[in-house]
């Protein structure tokens, strides 16, 4: 019979790879239809992904639209590879033996892609302000920056587990 906390784990496991298939499906529509926005049809910038209205953007300056697009690409890749992370995490966990190395160095990777995720965060936020300055009816998609927050948790989780490590592996020696 599965304890209460090995069903959580099954669960944020799958709902995990869901979020990890939705960012990645994301990616790949934005570059999609980036794709053909650029290539093919300008005018499919007026509804880049998910009603995103670049079309002013784009003829305004193509190499700002390009950065803009890059940004958001770059941010939704990087949400998905902290999603990939996390499933590797979640599936080295094991009850019996929590605390491992490989565990707290993946928690550890994760808060340093998370915190790359603030920058790009920071630039597109920059960049978006500078460029809503130069063309007012270019609408705002600012990205929030809640990034460094979760960083630092995740970061501290990490210490905790590298703390576990050391803890259960001199358990293991005064055995």
């Amino acid at each position: 019979m599965k304890t209460r906390t090995q069903t959580i784990l099954i669960i944020m496991n799958v709902l995990t790879y869901i979020a990890f298939i939705g960012l990645c499906i994301k990616a790949g529509a934005i570059l999609y239809t980036y794709i053909i926005s650029a290539a093919i049809n300008p005018v499919g910038a007026k509804n880049l992904y998910n009603g995103m209205n670049l079309f002013d953007l784009s003829q305004y300056s193509f190499a700002h639209y390009t950065a803009s697009v890059s940004f958001k690409v770059a941010l939704t890749v990087l949400q998905a590879y902290v999603a990939y992370l996390l499933i590797k995490v979640l599936s080295a966990i094991k009850l019996v033996n929590p605390f491992t190395a490989e565990v707290a160095n993946r928690v550890e990777r994760i808060s340093y892609y998370i915190f790359s995720a603030w920058i790009i965060a920071l630039l597109h936020n920059a960049h978006l302000k500078w460029l809503v300055k130069h063309l007012p009816n270019l609408e705002d998609h600012s990205v929030s920056s809640e990034f460094l927050f979760v960083a630092g948790v995740v970061f501290i989780i990490a210490q905790i587990f590298k703390k576990g490590v050391e803890i259960q592996s001199e358990n293991e020696l005064t055995v």
